[in-house]
């Protein structure tokens, strides 16, 4: 029996999913980032996780035209949006979510008078 996916499980697939994408080669497409024949274990492995978190092929895609091997993908995951506990989550005005965290938005410096 598999061991049920924790939230780092699924942030290392998507990880390993958009590092590990096809680059077009003469002999045939590799992986990007090891050169071995796509689709790379790596590559394989992390489809699997989020397959099995509930996302389906189209959805695994955009996540790797995405490019952002940090995006956050809900945890847990369901096909119609976000969890319960993801929408009770309020990120306040202004500030962007990241990982699951709010980031507050830059400082930025005073504006002093200029000398004449």
């Amino acid at each position: 029996m598999p061991a049920p996916l924790t939230p780092e499980d699924v942030r290392l697939a998507v990880r390993a999913v958009v590092v590990h994408t096809a680059e077009e080669w003469p002999t045939g497409p590799l992986c990007r980032n090891d050169g071995a024949s796509y689709p790379c274990r790596l590559h394989r492995w992390g489809r699997r996780v989020l397959e099995t978190h509930g996302l389906n092929e189209r959805q695994i895609e955009a996540v790797i035209r995405h490019g952002n091997p940090f995006v956050h993908v809900p945890f847990p995951f369901t096909a119609t949006g976000p969890s319960r506990q993801q929408a009770a989550r309020v990120v306040p005005p202004g500030a962007r979510a990241t990982a699951g965290r709010p980031v507050t938005p830059p400082v930025t410096a005073p504006r002093w008078p200029r000398a004449s």
